[in-house]
Parts: C-alpha cells; structure tokens; sequence
C-alpha cells in the first residue's frame, strides 16, 4: 500500500463521521500539501476494490467513504444526515428468503432524524 493510500485509510478509520472524497483531500491537504484530488480519488477506487473501505452512495449527493465493519445506516430524508446503526446480521434470513447465497448486503433506512421532524411539526 501507497504512503497516500496509508494516510487517506487512516483519515477514513479516525472520523466518526461519512467523509466525502473532498472533505478527505482536505484533511490529507494538512498531513501532505502536495496530494491531489486525483490521488485521493485513485486511492479510494482502490481501497474500495481492496475492500478495506467501503463507498456509501446516495441519491443525489456524493459518495461518502466509511470502515468496512458490518453495520447498516439511517439517513434522514430531509437533511441528508447519515448516520450508523448496528443490526443483528440479516444474512442467513436473507439468504433463506431468497433460496441462494448472498455475497454481502447494504441496508439504509430512511427517516426524518430528530432535527427535522421538529422543523415539520405545526408549532415550528
């Protein structure tokens, strides 16, 4: 592994929160005033592909990076804010529903979070 691909892991395992490949070039940019976007863009690709990092894709925003550990998310349909959730394992019922193996699986749930739901109450 690349000292830049090292670093852009590192970055990704630190942060509590889903890091767009921009705001990960911005925090690589402190530790590394050379690296380029295009960098930080190949060396996602490939920690994607290496499965030591996993791609978050929403529906009209960016891609966002996070740990590979088996976890689903909430995502809040009025703000975008994404946030982890840890649910029993749904592989072995998946696989039983569907009659065959599964290879891994994504759950995002939709809500509206706490924030949002208040901003839509009458009184507000």
């Amino acid at each position: 592994m690349t000292k830049n691909g090292k670093m852009i892991m590192e970055i990704i395992y630190e942060s509590a929160e889903h890091l767009t490949a921009e705001q990960i070039f911005i925090q690589a940019k402190e530790k590394a005033p050379k690296i380029v976007l295009a960098t930080v863009y190949n060396n996602l690709k490939r920690l994607v592909d290496k499965k030591l990092i996993r791609r978050v894709t929403l529906d009209g925003s960016p891609d966002r990076y996070d740990k590979p550990t088996r976890h689903d998310h909430l995502i809040c349909d009025k703000c975008g804010k994404l946030s982890d959730i840890h649910l029993d394992d749904l592989s072995n019922r998946l696989e039983r529903d569907i009659g065959m193996p599964i290879v891994s699986y994504d759950l995002n749930i939709h809500y509206l979070c706490e924030k949002c739901r208040g901003k839509s109450s009458p009184e507000h």
